[in-house]
């Protein structure tokens, strides 16, 4: 801004209404306006290099200090109500009490880079006063306000009830998997213990001959005509078949406990690689006869998130991933961490994605899939749930290549926006 420019921005802050003024890092006065000067009765040579608090000892003092915190603290802009009441003289000179009802204070920086803060002191209720029109146009946006948020609560329910439907809707689609995959483990310890009730009778049948018995020779020759030694060997085998498909049935159990906490809402530390295998699990059998899944797994720390949600997210990528392999394919699945982020990456090496495709993937309700093979609501959902967790998703594909999606979350959740404006 040039020097002109300047004399003409100082001639108008001098002339506006409002009360204007400059602070150092100390918190003390640089400059402020002829407004103030009138509404004070102290001139601008008197309070230049005096802190605003001995200038103005009535001055709420922990308003004002919050106001201070919160700017120096998080750079924002920061509004107040009822700071002040100042003194000021009318310009008849009647001396009286005019409420500084609202100010507004924020950081900025001088030509030479120091840091200073403005303060702009307002009578808003004096102002809405003094016109109807406003006083009815300010109801008016209330009113208009009051219908926003209704409707934004509406849209948020509609959300969470639409997030929870794609959720039950995708594990009904992979319900027929899961319980193939129970079925098998079920199946054959199912047969193994027929197997060992004929192999039981066997052995009880040889204890009975033991009383009955003359001779030694009867019990060998009865051992040698049950085939003893193949029943010994075979039953350790069928135990330990038998333990393994339970305990498979038991991680299968284990991870769609973990992955179907629908009505979780609250962030939480997870271990995200737990989440990974979680639901590698649940969709095992969507992906073992369509792609060999390869880990990568790099070092994370624990991450802030609601893990039901994520699980969605990755639960989603990776039945895209399937869907969009023809034949036997792979999958490939990375983690990693950089600075304040870490990253899910899932790869494929199915048929891509058309350059003229890529922008609309995230729209609800769009696929490129057959009909009754997806909803349209799996990436949609998935980028919706990345935003609330204040990450984001990339995305690269090459036709006839593969694509590659890959999802970034902070470590720890922010408490708000910092370019959010805050009322103290």
């Amino acid at each position: 801004m040039g020097k002109s420019s300047l004399e003409l921005f100082g001639l108008m802050v001098e002339k506006i209404d409002l009360g204007v003024m400059v602070l150092d890092a100390d918190m003390c006065i640089r400059c402020w306006n002829e407004f103030l000067s009138q509404r004070t009765g102290k001139p601008q040579a008197e309070v230049i290099g005096r802190h605003f608090l001995r200038v103005f000892p009535d001055a709420d003092k922990s308003s004002f200090g919050e106001m201070v915190e919160l700017a120096q603290e998080r750079g924002i802009h920061v509004y107040n109500h009822w700071l002040q009441e100042a003194p000021f003289v009318r310009l008849s000179g009647e001396v009286g009490q005019q409420p500084m009802q609202s100010t507004l204070f924020f950081p900025f920086f001088g030509q030479k880079g120091e840091p200073l803060f403005g303060l702009i002191i307002y009578d808003t209720g004096t102002i809405a006063k003094s016109s109807a029109q406003l006083e009815s146009a300010l109801n008016a946006l209330r009113s208009n306000q009051s219908e926003q948020d209704q409707l934004l609560r509406k849209l948020e329910a509609a959300n969470s009830q639409l997030l929870q439907s794609e959720k039950l809707a995708a594990i009904g689609q992979l319900a027929a998997g899961v319980a193939h995959e129970i079925n098998n483990p079920i199946g054959f310890v199912f047969s193994n213990l027929k197997t060992l009730s004929i192999y039981v009778r066997d052995l009880l049948k040889m204890i009975d001959a033991v009383e009955d018995a003359v001779e030694l020779d009867e019990i060998r020759q009865l051992k040698r005509q049950l085939d003893y030694d193949y029943i010994r060997g075979d039953v350790e085998a069928l135990i330990h078949e038998s333990e393994d498909g339970i305990d498979r049935v038991k991680r299968i159990i284990s991870a769609l406990k973990d992955f179907s906490h629908i009505e979780e809402e609250e962030f939480r530390s997870a271990d995200l690689h737990r989440g990974l295998d979680t639901t590698l699990n649940v969709v095992n059998n969507e992906l073992k006869y369509k792609a060999e899944v390869i880990k990568e797994y790099g070092d994370l720390p624990r991450v802030e998130c609601i893990p039901s949600q994520i699980n969605q997210v990755v639960m989603n990528l990776l039945v895209n991933a399937a869907h969009a392999i023809e034949g036997f394919g792979r999958i490939l699945i990375r983690t990693g961490c950089e600075q304040s982020e870490v990253w899910v990456e899932i790869e494929d090496s199915g048929k891509g994605i058309e350059p003229r495709l890529i922008n609309r993937i995230y729209e609800p309700f769009f696929t490129t899939k057959p009909v009754g093979k997806g909803t349209g609501l799996g990436l949609a959902l998935s980028y919706s749930i990345v935003q609330k967790h204040n990450g984001r998703i990339d995305v690269r594909s090459e036709v006839g290549v593969g694509t590659c999606f890959r999802v970034y979350l902070p470590i720890k959740q922010p408490v708000e926006s910092q370019s959010q404006e805050v009322s103290a």
